[in-house]
């Protein structure tokens, strides 16, 4: 058989300059050295297949790319890769209300799968912030979490079975389309979380849930973050599973607020949560007595107008903040005991090193997002904020927790990984990475 060609590919291909900039970085704000020699957007299957193979074979390496909103570096590509672009993979291949499932190719949007799915009473659980851009795929690779996840579980927990194209060509498929099923080593987890380090995941079938018969929303200003960060504690405590908790601190709200436009009611931190289910009104009540130990700025309602502006706040807190220059966007999850301890610390960091420093997150699961403005054109803000950083992951690991909750570790947390698991851990890794990529084809210098 010849070498492979470009003629044999449906979608676009691109060389050298005419590929465009944007597939250089991703969210990050990470900048490799060089620039990708190939470009290819695929069209179909073959296309991810034959890509695999043409960079193989010319010594290229396999960035995998979807709507590139990554946040660790994981989808940057510079000198020596070929980019493969699979958002054109973009169709939802089954929905199964009966067994409610869906096969989705990976550039689907989690928003778009969530829209069809409602046709028939059912919901895409995972609600990544970035849900209405963002890839089914790219939530895959980085094991991505979302608003919903202290109730309704992260990416992982909604993906059932997985197509593959691996190193040699070959499509794996894994997984199962029951509700249970242990046959075998669970290939499916490994690859999920994997940041395009073991292959391209070209379909997914993935779990649907009902949508619920009531939603209410209870949210709640504080006067300060970690008060805020110590009534979501409480409501765990409380033994609630709300559908969603999600923390403000108050610069991040008012932040949001401006690039939504919309008027500021209260000022402080702020805390928003949501019940659901056929329960949601008596847990919705025990939610707002936590708050109430903390605050008497309590607000309860079932109105589903008010409660999309509220989330639509806590979605708009990141572009917000990248208005003013780079963001460091840590991704550190603690256990939930330990939130309001994890919030003092973090305070504390931003004034020690003069940093700017905007802390929000998913407090129902313990994700917290410490973000770090770096103005443009300030490199004493630069190191500033990269020591805060480094404590910022030192704070977590100290309380129990881990360096990345739903980002992944791309390039930007290499060096913590091994603190976190120790060198056997990583060791394993790697000898599986290997295993399944002997050349080193895909993502290299990527997570292990």
């Amino acid at each position: 058989m010849g070498r492979a060609s470009m003629a044999a590919f449906t979608g676009e291909v691109r060389t050298g300059a005419a590929i465009p900039e944007r597939y250089r970085v991703d969210r990050s704000g990470y900048e490799p050295v060089g620039a990708p020699e190939v470009l290819v957007c695929a069209a179909d299957v073959d296309d991810v297949r034959h890509a695999v193979t043409y960079a193989a074979e010319r010594g290229l390496s396999v960035v995998v790319r979807g709507a590139g909103t990554g946040l660790a570096g994981g989808a940057c590509a510079g000198a020596g890769t070929l980019v493969l672009d699979v958002t054109g993979l973009d169709r939802i291949l089954e929905l199964a209300p009966a067994d409610e499932l869906a096969v989705v190719q990976p550039g689907v949007s989690a928003a778009v799968l969530d829209t069809a799915a409602a046709e028939f009473g059912l919901r895409y659980a995972p609600d990544p912030a970035s849900a209405a851009i963002s890839t089914i795929g790219g939530n895959i690779a980085t094991a991505a979490g979302g608003l919903r996840c202290v109730k309704y579980g992260v990416t992982a927990d909604a993906v059932l079975g997985l197509s593959v194209v691996l190193a040699d060509g070959q499509l794996l498929h894994t997984g199962r389309r029951t509700v249970k099923g242990v046959a075998g080593l669970d290939l499916t987890r490994l690859f999920t979380g994997s940041e395009g380090t073991l292959g391209v995941i070209v379909a997914a079938t993935v779990r649907l849930q009902p949508v619920p018969v009531d939603t209410v929303t209870v949210a709640a200003s504080f006067d300060s973050v970690t008060e805020a960060a110590a009534a979501a504690s409480a409501v765990i405590a409380a033994r609630v599973r709300p559908a969603l908790l999600e923390l403000l601190d108050e610069a991040s709200l008012r932040e949001a607020r401006d690039l939504l436009g919309i008027e500021e009611r209260a000022a402080g931190a702020f805390v928003v949560a949501q019940a659901d289910g056929f329960g949601a009104r008596a847990e919705a009540d025990l939610i707002a007595d936590a708050f109430r130990q903390f605050t008497s700025r309590v607000e309860v309602g079932a109105d589903a107008a008010a409660a999309d502006e509220l989330l639509a706040v806590r979605r708009a807190a990141l572009p917000a903040l990248e208005r003013h220059g780079r963001v460091l966007i840590e991704d550190i999850a603690v256990p939930r005991s330990a939130i309001a301890a994890a919030v003092h610390r973090i305070t504390a960091i931003a004034q020690r090193h003069a940093a700017r420093i905007h802390t929000f997150g998913h407090a129902g699961d313990g994700n917290l997002h410490p973000i770090i403005v770096v103005p443009p054109g300030d490199p004493a803000a630069q190191q500033r904020a990269t020591e805060a950083a480094d404590e910022i992951f030192a704070t977590a690991l100290e309380l129990g927790g881990t360096i990345t909750g739903e980002h992944g570790v791309g390039v930007l947390k290499r060096r913590w990984l091994e603190r976190e698991q120790g060198p056997a851990a990583l060791e394993v890794q790697r000898s599986i990475r290997r295993a399944l990529d002997p050349a080193g084809l895909f993502n290299p210098g990527k997570v292990v």
